[in-house]
């Protein structure tokens, strides 16, 4: 019996000290006015002509009425390019490394069978100032955490839109906390279990339960749509009642499914406003 009580009691602190580890920020700044909208993934991409992450898939967006996630990379003059991957292989079939290049070399880098080019993060800016808010993955790369925080922040001074900035890496949120705590700041995660990532089992496991929360203390939580229902990403939404973003949204059903749940809705490869 003394066994049983004493297994009780060890269960019932880890539980609390889960929750508290996973808690995060309530109520900063602006951060309700990113309800209601719907985010268009890396713009609001169509093939050939407006690829993901190019300055047309982001005028598509803007046009419709419609917020956008975009990702952001560091290039090696300090500058800040929008695009998904750190290589260029994907996008433009060459091997090339985003953080090798300057802000000059970005025109001469084609997206898909396009002629777009690679979109500096003014660019973006530029075209999301006054209209629709956006969400601002930043994408880190041989530990440039802080240099591209500070850089992304720098470009950030004097906007005037509706932003929040989201990482996968709790290192860029821990930045966030403790030099710009103003800016609205979101974890973002995934089951790293089920997905193709080339972690070790103690990453995978912290980085699908957020175990570092409680350095970061997230604002929202962006957690992927199918795997929403994560234990720590319930205890955020339900007992901390956090914001959540979900991605990535890929039907009607899943948008009004999201939407039903409260979540900001990031969604690509259809048109939302098709009834």
């Amino acid at each position: 019996m003394n066994r049983m009580l004493i297994l009780l009691v060890v269960i019932v602190i880890v539980l609390i000290l889960w929750i508290l580890a996973v808690g995060g920020r309530r109520g900063a700044g602006r951060i309700h006015e990113l309800d209601g909208w719907l985010y268009a993934h890396r713009g609001y991409h169509m093939e050939p002509d407006a690829p993901e992450n190019s300055a047309a898939a982001f005028r598509l967006a803007a046009e419709r009425g419609f917020g956008a996630e975009l990702d952001v990379h560091l290039l090696s003059d300090g500058n800040l390019a929008v695009l998904h991957d750190s290589s260029l292989k994907r996008m433009t079939g060459e091997a090339l490394t985003i953080e090798d290049l300057t802000v000059q070399d970005l025109k001469d880098h084609f997206l898909g069978k396009s002629r777009e080019t690679i979109p500096a993060l003014e660019q973006v800016l530029e075209i999301f100032q006054g209209k629709a808010p956006l969400i601002i993955e930043l994408k880190t790369h041989k530990g440039n955490h802080a240099a591209l925080c500070q850089a992304v922040c720098r470009a950030l001074e004097g906007y005037k839109g509706l932003y929040c900035i989201e990482s996968f890496d709790p290192k860029v949120l821990r930045w966030l906390r403790k030099n710009r705590p103003e800016i609205i700041r979101g974890q973002l995660s995934t089951n790293f279990f089920r997905e193709d990532a080339d972690l070790s089992f103690p990453l995978a496991f912290l980085g699908t339960c957020m175990l570092e929360n409680f350095l970061t203390r997230p604002d929202f939580i962006a957690y992927r749509f199918k795997y929403r229902r994560q234990p720590s990403n319930w205890i955020c939404l339900k007992l901390w009642r956090l914001s959540g973003a979900s991605w990535t949204i890929r039907s009607a059903d899943e948008l009004r499914t999201a939407q039903k749940e409260g979540l900001w809705p990031i969604f690509e490869n259809f048109d939302p406003m098709e009834k």
